[in-house]
């Protein structure tokens, strides 16, 4: 008992577990009521066509968040703190950086805009043209949240250089607030629109939350924008990060494909059988990619040796711990999506479906989230042409997979072809990390 005392006071000190800690229980607040809004959402609408067209008009833009959106904000971290080690002009790095997220939405958004009028029908195959046409209803109405999640995005991003991580991590509470209070109050008003109004409202409110509490703290300082050095290498490292994400990103577009060829409902089964790994990664995500980020990108600079030492700790403790939990889900797995999710429109044959696939999909969560501590820290080590290429064998896996999994065992290939692309991810990953390692080593020595 000493030395498990001894060793929590000394975990207790350490910046790094505090704000890794931090985030946590705000994200686990901020997780739990939004997983209360998917079990509203169940026994609301259940596995429907209005559901099914949700997650498609909001697969888009989500991509696009993603991928762009998210590739500069992981390189605006690092570079950010380079500009104020070496130049010290913040406000003008600030200013260049919300042009760039500016001019890259609106191509995007037209893009999006586009494949949406023109593409649907393509891609999406076999459905009647009220299936269109409540994706496009639903799409025209969340695009406006591609502008501000860009901006929300650069705003956290500076939050958490400042250490300010919970701040940035409620910020997803008003998305969650907005949508149970429109499918409370507002369902007959609003009819298909509830669950697009409600994301729109509540990213909004978030934007004004974030922007009002960085003007005010003077963490955002914008000024005359001007290109510099620090500049010049963010925006060199953008091309590979972008393909990286994107080659990521479009795997949910693969699946997404392939499951809207099967019945009526496969989409929203899919979404079902992956909301509770994505709960307990979703919480791990922001907890410990938000706050190593930066923790690494500052490391990093001041000894690097001593940044790897810590990566390899990190990762063997969260592999430890989340094979622990994902076991105890797999066990508890039909009686945890009955007790969520089965409730009126959401049926007891619903519950056996969602559960197998749940099953699978928990698989990969050890996998997945060492995978998000390496990338974060060969991001700050601006490793990112390794990921693009690894994210093209990813894709390509993936398809490969899926093809051939969906004709023998249909919606089950298609989670269990994603775990698979996981596993093997992650073991690239790992072996890259080590190889850099030795180098490293071996140059020191």
């Amino acid at each position: 008992m000493k030395k498990i005392t001894e060793l929590v006071k000394k975990l207790l000190n350490n910046p790094l577990i505090i704000n890794i800690l931090s985030v946590g229980i705000i994200t686990l607040i901020v997780k739990g009521l939004g997983f209360y809004k998917e079990t509203l959402v169940a026994s609301t609408i259940g596995l429907s066509e209005l559901l099914d067209t949700f997650y498609i008009a909001i697969l888009i833009p989500s991509f696009v968040q993603n991928v762009f959106v998210g590739s500069l904000k992981n390189l605006f971290i690092p570079n950010y703190l380079a500009e104020i080690k070496s130049t010290n002009k913040a406000g003008e790095f600030q200013s260049v950086s919300f042009i760039i997220i500016t001019g890259m939405v609106v191509i995007l958004s037209l893009l999006s805009i586009l494949f949406v009028y023109f593409g649907l029908e393509f891609v999406f195959k076999g459905h009647n043209p009220l299936y269109y046409e409540l994706i496009r209803m639903q799409f025209y109405i969340i695009l406006p949240c591609l502008l501000i999640w860009g901006y929300s995005s650069l705003i956290g991003g500076l939050l958490e250089i400042d250490n300010k991580f919970i701040i940035s991590s409620l910020t997803p509470i008003f998305a969650s607030i907005t949508t149970i209070i429109c499918l409370v109050f507002f369902k007959e008003e609003l009819r298909e629109r509830v669950l697009a109004i409600g994301i729109l409202s509540g990213s909004i409110l978030g934007f004004l939350f974030l922007t009002g509490y960085s003007y005010s703290s003077k963490n955002l300082t914008l000024k005359h924008p001007v290109i510099n050095s620090n500049i010049r290498v963010m925006i060199k490292q953008l091309p590979p990060k972008i393909t990286s994400g994107f080659l990521t990103g479009i795997n949910p577009f693969v699946d997404q494909f392939f499951a809207a060829q099967l019945v009526v409902g496969s989409v929203s089964a899919i979404n079902y059988g992956i909301k509770i790994p994505q709960f307990i990664v979703g919480i791990l995500i922001l907890a410990i990619g938000n706050v190593l980020l930066p923790h690494f990108s500052k490391l990093t600079v001041e000894n690097i040796e001593k940044a790897y030492q810590q990566l390899f700790k990190v990762l063997k403790l969260i592999f430890g711990s989340t094979l622990v939990v994902v076991v105890i889900g797999i066990y508890f797995s039909d009686e945890i999506v009955s007790f969520l999710f089965e409730r009126n429109e959401f049926e007891a044959e619903d519950t056996l479906l969602v559960a197998d696939l749940q099953r699978i999909v928990l698989i990969y969560v050890p996998f997945y989230l060492t995978t998000l501590v390496l990338v974060k820290f060969l991001t700050s080590i601006n490793k990112n042409s390794f990921m693009a290429w690894v994210s093209l064998w990813n894709l390509i896996l993936n398809i490969i997979l899926n093809s051939i999994l969906i004709k023998t065992i249909g919606i089950y290939g298609l989670v269990l072809s994603t775990t698979m692309v996981y596993i093997v991810s992650s073991l690239f990953y790992l072996g890259f990390t080590l190889k850099e390692f030795k180098k490293l080593k071996l140059n020191t020595n």
